[in-house]
């Protein structure tokens, strides 16, 4: 079964009130504990569904999946199954889950497949084998211009026209609770006469969503905006840690290097597609009028909630962002159309950011670099301290959820502690 915004769906499961994991959500990840290997599951409310053990049981039998499907390291090799088989997966799962349907319910396997999500340590849901970073939030784009170029004509004239991005490290890419160094490297003040070497002293957080690609493609091909969501799997929070102090000496002529590579955090649950449905609205309008391989029609954004805290070094966190996904100027199928439109091929598992994702309004702006305009104007954490830029000992909390009709669909946080260099 499929649920639609119309249909309420009630289940055995308990499941908190404000749960991100509800009914309607259902995620993939990778998780293990003390007595279980690496594997899939599903997250519902504080539970983990182990998907092995619900295919040693049979419930996927009629389904012809690969032998140990569930058993692996990574969501890959499901995901490239393709979204007719992973989508009959989750469904058949929601319906398994479902208050009146008592086939798991009363199993007497039941209690081996519910696993508890606080005893589990959740891992990369996915070998990352490329990640593109994009630059598609208009606000965003006009106030890194007003700070650095020119605050009359902030927008690069090329901005309108394309969704800028940059292939980013995917070496790096580590999944919450995994806490960051500091990164160190060249930087140059303009009251230096040369260059310095040492720990960045302005570490940022950019508040990001990525999505990961569940089909590849060949090189020469290309992804119309009309087929683009057919190549998403799903979705997950992104943090693309930044070293403003080192990119802003090093960005020119070839952009990002050194100050982006050294860590991005995701959260480890990928929300589907599909979970996302009932979420979708129209994006900002486009002018000038977009090329036609950019056209889109309908909606393609979608209406998730984003928060993010600092929390000092054993204190309490603050809140100091909140934003929306709905306020990207290029929506993700516009990204990936760009992105093999000259014929570039994608792979099961490449992994795309949004960009940072800023609002029009001051407190939803989706990096320290803006929330501190620059370090000019510090913000004021709730422990009474103010911050321009993270400092060691700071922990990044991340989070994302959509609601409409008494649906939840969240994503839960991206959360990392920063360490001192090395």
């Amino acid at each position: 079964m499929s649920e639609t915004p119309t249909t309420k769906l009630e289940t055995w499961v308990e499941v908190p009130k404000n749960s991100d994991f509800s009914i309607y959500n259902l995620p993939f990840g990778i998780f293990k504990n003390k007595r279980l290997s690496p594997r899939i599951g599903i997250a519902i409310g504080v539970k983990i569904v182990d998907l092995s053990v619900l295919e040693e049981a049979g419930f996927f039998s009629d389904m012809f999946l690969p032998e140990g499907i569930f058993q692996k390291e990574t969501l890959n090799d499901f995901i490239a199954l393709g979204k007719p088989k992973t989508r009959k997966v989750r469904e058949r799962v929601q319906e398994l889950l479902l208050a009146d349907n008592e086939e798991l319910r009363d199993h007497s396997i039941r209690g081996k497949v519910m696993v508890n999500r606080k005893e589990a340590e959740m891992l990369m849901p996915v070998k990352v084998g490329d990640y593109t970073d994009f630059y598609s939030s208009i606000e965003h784009a006009t106030n890194v211009g007003k700070m650095f170029r020119d605050p009359e004509n902030a927008l690069l004239p090329n901005w309108r026209h394309i969704p800028v991005g940059y292939h980013g490290r995917a070496s790096s890419i580590i999944p919450s609770g995994t806490p960051i160094f500091r990164p160190k490297g060249q930087f140059k003040d303009p009251n230096m006469e040369l260059p310095q070497f040492g720990p960045s002293r302005r570490l940022d957080f950019e508040l990001e969503m990525a999505f990961i690609t569940g089909k590849e493609t060949k090189m020469g091909d290309s992804i119309s905006t009309k087929d683009a969501e057919e190549y998403i799997f799903g979705f997950v929070l992104f943090n693309d840690w930044s070293a403003r102090d080192i990119q802003a000496w090093e960005y020119v002529p070839l952009g990002p290097f050194l100050g982006k590579s050294f860590a991005s955090s995701i959260s480890p649950w990928v929300v589907t597609t599909e979970a996302l449905e009932p979420f979708k609205v129209k994006g900002p309008e486009q002018t000038p009028e977009v090329l036609d391989y950019l056209k889109f029609e309908g909606e393609g954004n979608y209406d998730l909630n984003l928060e993010v805290y600092i929390a000092p070094d054993d204190k309490g966190p603050s809140k100091v962002c909140q934003s929306n996904f709905k306020f990207m100027y290029w929506s993700v199928a516009q990204q990936l159309a760009h992105h093999t439109v000259n014929g570039c091929n994608i792979n099961v598992g490449d992994m795309m950011a949004s960009g940072t994702i800023s609002g029009a309004t001051e407190d939803s702006y989706g990096s320290m670099l803006e929330l501190a305009w620059k370090g000019t104007k510090p913000i004021k954490l709730e422990t009474g301290e103010e911050r321009k830029f993270i400092e060691d000992g700071d922990t990044v909390i991340m989070k994302g959820f959509a609601e409409k009709d008494e649906m939840r669909v969240g994503f839960g946080e991206v959360s990392s502690k920063v360490l001192p260099t090395k």
